[in-house]
């Protein structure tokens, strides 16, 4: 059995006809910034931040999310892989601060460790960094 990751800042997908709807549901209790690829949503009552991803390429992991139980909700949660693809991508965006691509790094490091099959998936250079 897997293990289920559960991270304060979470990434959430939504389609990407609906990242308007959701923040007009949402904006009279966060806080909505949006980016080129993102909106993170946050409150001052709660440390949890959440990141609406927008990028089309994320679409496909919608359709493979499973329903699992998180902190109590029952929600959607991607594959292993498409979580492992998406820190691949974002360690591979030479545009995000560099801070930010470490911690990437490090969240390839802790999924391919319980999954070694996934290192056989590592671009060759980022395979070279965690060897």
């Amino acid at each position: 059995m897997r293990r289920l990751f559960v991270s304060l800042d979470p990434d959430v997908l939504v389609a990407t006809g609906d990242v308007e709807a959701v923040c007009k549901v949402v904006q009279d209790h966060f806080k909505i910034e949006r980016f080129a690829r993102s909106v993170n949503l946050s409150t001052d009552k709660s440390n949890l931040r959440i990141q609406l991803q927008t990028h089309r390429r994320y679409q496909d992991f919608i359709i493979r999310a499973k329903a699992h139980t998180v902190l109590g909700y029952r929600m959607k949660v991607a594959c292993v892989e498409d979580v492992f693809q998406g820190k691949v991508w974002a360690y591979s965006d030479k545009e995000r601060r560099k801070s930010k691509r470490q911690k990437d790094l490090a969240d390839i490091v802790r999924l391919v460790e319980p999954d070694p099959f996934l290192a056989d998936r590592l671009p060759e250079a980022i395979r070279k960094r965690i060897d």
